[in-house]
């Protein structure tokens, strides 16, 4: 399968580009694999015409977004996002005619739709760095409440207001569960994704992004950790530290929809080319503008 899948991206010239929470067996036949700020950035680098984007549907649709002259292909097309149709256009409205000198923040991950009515798009690595250089005093996030409560943290200089979604995965993993891990393994270091909610990321040892909770663990000195996102960020950390121990904290830290794009899936998708993302014209100059502005001020 490996050497099939292998043969076609040749044939055909299409990239594989996958997110770290995929199985790591699609990780491991991908062209790049990263979080998805790193993935929007390599999204419009690469020379080829065809993205095969192993993520859930928001990402391959930013990858649209940025790439209009490109095909970008996914492998399951019900492979969604839950937090990601927690923000309403509705709610957006109603704090821009509430709040003066608002900027409307919108995580990555979301809907082309409410993109297309936010001021900027930020990722958990780039957006305490975004906010703070945007000119409002008063932040409105969306759709994460527990990434905005983390970037209002750090941004003590602004008012924010918070949306109220989450991600299931990061939200089921508690402060007790953590405590009761810690003096399960007193000498781990606590690293924690910033999707976690405040109680959790204050016994963190280190939030960051996907990207960064990997490259944390292999320049530390400390050889066990316990990983506070999803499992699948194991397969890179394993890889790189063959010799460190990574502990998970609860057993259900698991993207489902994440684990719809299976290897079988991406040999399928190269194969027929059928799940093609499409996002309107009109749709797509809207979301472009908050996309573009991230890249700006990152």
């Amino acid at each position: 399968m490996y050497d099939e899948i292998k043969r076609l991206k040749k044939e055909k010239d299409i990239v594989i580009l996958s997110h770290y929470y995929v199985d790591g067996e699609v990780q491991k036949v991908s062209d790049y694999v990263g979080d998805s700020y790193y993935l929007a950035k390599i999204a419009r680098e690469v020379n080829q015409k065809t993205i095969l984007f192993s993520g859930v549907c928001f990402m391959a649709e930013s990858a649209k977004i940025l790439n209009p002259e490109k095909r970008v292909l996914i492998p399951d097309a019900l492979a969604t996002c839950p937090m990601a149709h927690m923000g309403s256009v509705e709610n957006i409205q109603k704090m821009r005619k509430e709040i003066q000198d608002l900027a409307v923040v919108c995580y990555i991950n979301s809907t082309a739709e409410l993109k297309a009515h936010c001021d900027v798009c930020v990722t958990s690595s780039n957006g305490a760095k975004i906010v703070k250089n945007l000119p409002q005093k008063n932040i409105y996030f969306t759709p994460d409440a527990h990434l905005g409560r983390y970037i209002a943290s750090l941004v003590s200089e602004k008012n924010f207001y918070f949306n109220d979604g989450y991600c299931p995965v990061h939200q089921d993993i508690t402060r007790g569960d953590v405590e009761n891990l810690k003096r399960q393994y007193p000498k781990a270091l606590v690293l924690a994704h910033p999707e976690c909610s405040l109680s959790v990321l204050k016994l963190a040892d280190y939030v960051g992004s996907t990207s960064g909770i990997i490259d944390y663990a292999s320049n530390s000195s400390i050889e066990e950790m316990i990983i506070c996102t999803e499992i699948g960020v194991f397969y890179e950390l394993e890889r790189r530290n063959p010799h460190k121990k990574f502990h998970k904290v609860i057993s259900n830290q698991i993207c489902i929809d994440m684990k719809k794009i299976t290897i079988e899936k991406v040999l399928e998708s190269l194969k027929d080319e059928k799940i093609e993302v499409e996002v309107s014209e009109e749709l797509r100059n809207q979301a472009l503008i908050p996309l573009n502005l991230m890249m700006e001020l990152a």
